[in-house]
């Protein structure tokens, strides 16, 4: 799986950039795809805050995670136009049958494969090695364009999941 998501962003957004991840609970279909990015492309082509083009950038990367972006150095993002964004991604959950929004599913690449692994599960995926602390978990939780570029993909020893993981536990980074 080639990984160079970075190569894919806009080199002229501001890193502070805002960003919003949206993870899918399956891999789309190659089929799929084409459509989805068609989506994205309409919607970022017509995206305005109070009457404002907004800079945005939206691109489905890995097959199952949808980013979308707002360099808000030329015009800020209102409640109204991230409303149209969840929209958008709304849209995409009724169309194509997955589910967007639920942040109890956590993602990893195990295998050069995006794997979910439920919240609830952590623990017992960590017990039997499937979790690892050099995996990689993919934060969904980034906010800007650099922790986007520099925080997302990170090993699970360096995310917030440390916290969250029981008796074997895995070591802090130091």
């Amino acid at each position: 799986m080639n990984l160079d998501y970075r190569s894919l962003l806009p080199e002229d957004f501001d890193p502070s950039s805002r960003v919003w991840v949206y993870q899918s609970s399956r891999l789309f279909f190659l089929s799929e795809a084409p459509e989805i990015e068609e989506m994205l492309n309409e919607f970022v082509n017509s995206w305005r805050s109070h009457g404002a083009v907004v800079k945005g950038y939206a691109n489905l990367f890995f097959g199952q995670f949808v980013v979308v972006m707002a360099d808000e150095s030329q015009a800020g993002v209102s409640g109204c136009s991230t409303d149209s964004s969840v929209r958008l991604i709304k849209n995409i959950e009724e169309r194509f049958k997955v589910d967007m929004f639920n942040r109890q599913n956590l993602a990893f690449l195990v295998k050069e494969k995006v794997q979910l692994i439920p919240l609830s599960q952590l623990n017992y995926a960590v017990e039997n090695d499937f979790i690892t602390p050099e995996t990689i978990y993919f934060n969904n939780l980034v906010a800007t364009k650099a922790e986007l570029e520099n925080k997302w993909m990170i090993p699970v020893k360096e995310s917030w999941l440390v916290s969250r993981i029981g008796k074997k536990g895995i070591e802090v980074a130091s």
